[in-house]
């Protein structure tokens, strides 16, 4: 293969895993170079990582987002692969998803996460806020994934060096996902099994917390890549606020010919006026917004689209 292949692995405190998740995916991609981003981590990561030989690099910012920013913005590849560094991730099918991403030309693969353990591995409050996060995705943007969340994905050159990496923590994925769909970029999901973490490490999710976190990017996504929906909802929320207000005072002036609730009349005009401001703005941003994708698309033409295996062959 003559293309550059790089393998992503963003770690916090993983020093019990990280050797064994290098030496596996070195033993199934021998020709790829693997990165080790390490996230503050307080324990043995960054030695266990350089041990393994794999190459270490670091971001102070907290958080998986941040990792991945810098990842893509300093690693140089025609296909990138992105993993966990806790051991739960399949390393087996590392060369089967890239033949996959390469004849069929795709610009992300994604790894569906499948539990070796049915019913073990997934707790079911992080699978709840997946099954929330991939069906909101699914009504603004097409049902076309079933784990938005994995974090076991191939990327063609093209699609990483396009991608404006505006996410900070978990989130990622879910940016990831967006972006592909927003674009309308050739993706597939392929199944692959999800394996326990290594005994004596803990996960980094928290239920509660990143629960919050996933209905805010909801609304969030909902706002950035939907405006015109999104404040055109507030509109018709003010336009029905205002109706309501109005219609007593109009049913007694065509009755008595007078208006004596003023007070009544300004606020039904004001909330009407926020409608009208909130739908200018939904108006503005959908145009704004449909810039910001024509111009994502245009960096992403920049670049060529991964080799086919006929094409190495020639």
């Amino acid at each position: 293969m003559d293309q550059k292949i790089a393998v992503i692995l963003p770690c916090y405190n993983e020093g019990q895993a990280i050797a064994k998740v290098i030496q596996e995916f070195r033993s199934y991609l021998p020709q790829a170079s693997i990165y080790v981003y390490d996230n503050n981590s307080k324990d043995n990561t960054v030695a266990e990582a350089k041990n393994a030989g794999a190459i270490v690099a670091h971001e102070t910012r907290q958080g998986k987002g941040y990792v991945i920013r810098r990842a893509f913005a300093d690693v140089d590849a025609d296909i990138y692969i992105m993993a966990d560094g806790d051991g739960t991730y399949d390393a087996s099918v590392a060369a089967e998803l890239i033949q996959t991403l390469r004849t069929q030309q795709l610009d992300m693969l994604v790894g569906a996460r499948q539990d070796s353990e049915p019913g073990k591995l997934y707790r079911p409050g992080h699978k709840m806020g997946n099954w929330m996060l991939t069906n909101a995705i699914g009504v603004l943007f097409g049902f076309r994934f079933k784990d938005v969340l994995s974090g076991y994905r191939v990327f063609s050159r093209r699609f990483v060096k396009s991608f404006p990496a505006l996410a900070t923590g978990f989130e990622i994925e879910a940016m990831l996902t967006v972006h592909a769909l927003e674009l309308d970029l050739p993706t597939e999901e392929m199944p692959t099994r999800y394996f326990e973490r290594v005994e004596g490490t803990q996960s980094k999710l928290r239920t509660y917390h990143d629960g919050l976190r996933i209905l805010l990017t909801i609304i969030n996504l909902f706002r950035q890549f939907r405006p015109l929906w999104f404040y055109g909802l507030f509109a018709t929320f003010f336009t029905l606020i205002s109706t309501g207000i109005m219609l007593p005072i109009w049913l007694e002036y065509v009755q008595t010919g007078l208006v004596e609730r003023f007070p009544s009349a300004f606020l039904s005009v004001g909330v009407m006026v926020c409608a009208l401001i909130s739908l200018v703005c939904g108006l503005i941003m959908e145009h704004a917004s449909r810039n910001h994708r024509e111009k994502k698309y245009l960096q992403y033409l920049r670049y060529s689209a991964p080799k086919t295996l006929k094409n190495n062959e020639n």
